[in-house]
């Protein structure tokens, strides 16, 4: 397979990460004859000190000619004042819509070797295996923004939050078709019982279920209740649909029980189209970690994220399944034979780089396809 690879490090430990995922496609483009073409285009704040644009004209097209987007994270101190009209953060949401990236995926499993690492008992770890699907492009994100003055009382900021039905059909319907292939059960997350977007979105979801999933077993939860059952019975979830801020925020939490943020990946995806002759969905994939500028430079970022994030590219974007796998294992493997960054070490254990780290997954590629979790 040939394909094109548009590369967004953008800033902090982005460019560290993203390189070592583009060393993992390239073994992978290696061992199974593929040719994966990368080009580096300017986002967030980096883009801002070299344009003055948070999402130059050149990036959206570079990605819209791609077949799938590796991106690193964006934001830092450096443009992190509260007034500015320009934020690195608008280079992010901007690329999303541009591209019409509705469903953000992001998966969440948690590692035998890397229970200690999490915060919760490891009895409430055992099982865990669940899917986030956040809509991306609705919401209170995306909505109006205003501030206006109050004279001697001072200011009123207003953000208005959005969702029409096509909205929420879209994205619920990639969560029931996950959910199908996984364990059967949709947990629909909102908050009902006071905002009116949570309850078109509940009746939307329940419709769509019931008229295009009826084998799915649906249960409905206000965001503070699943909150806090993320951390009471992680194990009962399997997939999980809501909006935009609440999936932002949902997600941050589950990272815990991984161990460490630096581990999760996502692709953000768009509607499927024709391309050569096979179904393509053109995504953007990245680490759902920031910038972490505090270690930035110093080798200490954790790659694994931004490499599951390669896995989840091949699988959705080029449609490479055996590599997707092979990819995932590799990792698995890398981190039971103690490829751990020091955000998950252990105490008195010798963290490894990053770059040290990705070694370790590209010599499990480099034995050949193993099996999970073995």
């Amino acid at each position: 397979m040939r394909a094109k690879i548009a590369l967004l490090p953008g800033d902090g430990i982005g460019p560290e990460v993203v390189a070592q995922g583009v060393r993992v496609l390239e073994a992978v483009a290696e061992r199974w004859g593929h040719s994966f073409e990368t080009t580096s285009a300017l986002i967030g704040g980096a883009a801002i000190d070299a344009t003055g644009n948070p999402l130059p004209d050149e990036t959206v097209a570079l990605c819209r000619a791609s077949d799938a987007v590796l991106l690193g994270a964006v934001g830092g101190p450096a443009w992190d004042t509260p007034r500015a009209k320009v934020r690195p953060e608008q280079g992010l949401l901007g690329i999303r819509k541009a591209l019409g990236l509705f469903a953000n995926v992001r998966p969440v499993t948690v590692h035998e070797k890397l229970a200690a690492a999490s915060p919760l008992k490891a009895e409430k770890l055992a099982g865990v295996d669940l899917v986030v699907v956040r809509e991306l492009t609705g919401g209170i994100y995306f909505g109006e923004k205003s501030r206006t003055s109050l004279g001697d009382d001072g200011e009123r900021a207003v953000d208005v939050c959005t969702y029409s039905t096509q909205e929420i059909e879209r994205v619920v319907r990639v969560a029931g078709a996950l959910a199908l292939e996984r364990r059967g059960k949709l947990t629909s997350v909102d908050k009902a019982n006071v905002l009116e977007t949570s309850r078109l979105w509940r009746e939307v979801t329940h419709r769509v279920v019931a008229e295009e999933f009826p084998q799915l077993e649906i249960e409905h939860l206000l965001v503070d209740a699943c909150a806090m059952h993320l951390l009471q019975r992680p194990a009962s979830f399997d997939v999980i649909v809501t909006e935009n801020m609440f999936g932002d925020i949902l997600t941050d939490e589950a990272s815990v029980l991984a161990g460490s943020i630096g581990l999760l990946p996502s692709a953000s995806l768009g509607a499927s189209v024709l391309r050569d002759g096979r179904q393509a969905t053109l995504g953007i994939y990245e680490p759902i970690h920031g910038s972490a500028p505090d270690i930035a430079g110093k080798g200490l970022a954790n790659p694994v994220g931004t490499i599951a994030s390669t896995a989840m590219l091949l699988r959705y974007s080029l449609g490479l399944e055996t590599e997707a796998l092979a990819v995932e294992h590799a990792v698995h493997h890398a981190l039971a034979n103690g490829a751990l960054t020091a955000d998950i070490a252990p105490k008195g254990t010798a963290a490894k780089s990053t770059s040290e780290v990705a070694d370790a997954i590209i010599g499990q590629l480099a034995k050949g396809l193993v099996s999970a979790r073995a």
